[in-house]
């Protein structure tokens, strides 16, 4: 029998990553989107019209977090074996602007899904795993560099305390159900299939149509924080290898290593051979009230009991972005004639 899993968010960059991942490892997976007036699985609409020819593999389910009926009718007609939950208002910035929406989706949402995963196992004497994507914003103002499972949380953000409380529902309900409910706590983790508006993914799009003439400007705001950024491809493994453990645990993800906003954007530029100064503008508007400033994460417990380690570090991971995005903007160029 095929294990079954179900991924929140599995449109999103994480999701589709994931996804990819459990397919290759056999897994029947099901996903759940949001109704939209508009498409947005184009992160997996390579998977969900077949990966090797099977197109029944990756099956999608309309719902939402803030429908606990609707989640707990997926559970129960899936019947999932794990269940990852990776959906979220997962801007930063945006969270101060929505900041009762972020709590009810992040935080609340959580806890909908834990309820539903428990009611369904004592009703159908099953043990499905439960998977929090935690973030490393939790940490805000930090106690410590590098900051590990045992830092304390200051949450700096809607978001990031939204995080905090569905993390520590995650360890309630393991801690008072039984649940095998596990807690990823991932530092920064970026892709090609990175959103336009987080700041990586916007600088290598900016600098890449900059290079083709297409724009003039990239508009930033604080180009001093230093983040612990890696590839999101390698972090699903690690979000799989927590679920195959005979215990649940938290786990920090990262790479152990830190850069600025412009180390990144300058890494980026030169590799197209841009000055970046030249076409760099500040925005307040892009700055948080409240801002975290050092993020870096210690990530030895999970390669001492995962065995996980990150394979593409900073540089490469700009390079296959910048590469990516260059493609990109070179097809908008050729339909612009």
């Amino acid at each position: 029998m095929k294990k079954v899993a179900l991924i929140t968010g599995v449109t999103g960059q994480d999701g589709s990553y994931l996804a990819e991942f459990l397919l290759q490892k056999g897994y029947a997976v099901h996903g759940i989107v949001r109704r939209s007036s508009t498409f947005t699985t184009g992160r997996i609409d390579h998977l969900h019209q077949g990966l090797g020819g099977n197109v029944s593999r990756l099956q999608l389910h309309y719902g939402d977090l803030g429908d606990a009926t609707g989640i707990r009718r997926i559970i129960e007609s899936t019947l999932p074996d794990e269940v990852y939950n990776l959906a979220a208002q997962s801007h930063v910035r945006i969270s101060f602007d929505q900041p009762e929406y972020t709590a009810d989706v992040v935080g609340v949402g959580a806890l909908r899904l834990l309820e539903a995963i428990r009611d369904h196992n004592q009703r159908h004497d099953r043990s499905v795993r439960y998977y929090q994507a935690g973030s490393s914003e939790m940490f805000g103002e930090v106690a410590e560099i590098p900051q590990r499972e045992t830092t304390p949380f200051h949450p700096r953000s809607p978001y990031a305390c939204a995080k905090c409380y569905a993390h520590w529902q995650t360890v309630n309900h393991r801690e008072a159900y039984g649940l095998f409910a596990t807690n990823g706590i991932l530092f920064n983790h970026e892709s090609p299939r990175r959103g336009e508006n987080f700041v990586t993914r916007k600088i290598t799009r900016s600098a890449t149509r900059i290079k083709l003439g297409l724009q003039e400007k990239l508009v930033l705001g604080n180009l001093d924080a230093k983040r612990d950024w890696g590839f999101a491809g390698d972090y699903v493994e690690a979000m799989w290898l927590m679920m195959q453990q005979e215990r649940p645990d938290d786990y920090v993800v990262a790479t152990g290593e830190n850069h600025t906003v412009r180390e990144f954007l300058d890494v980026v530029f030169d590799r197209l051979g841009l000055d970046p100064d030249r076409h760099l503008e500040f925005d307040p508007r892009f700055m948080r009230p409240a801002e975290v400033d050092v993020l870096i994460g210690d990530y030895a417990k999970a390669r001492r009991v995962l065995g996980w380690e990150p394979k593409v570090k900073f540089e490469g991971l700009a390079a296959m972005m910048v590469d990516a995005d260059l493609e990109l903007a070179e097809r908008e160029k050729r339909s612009l004639g």
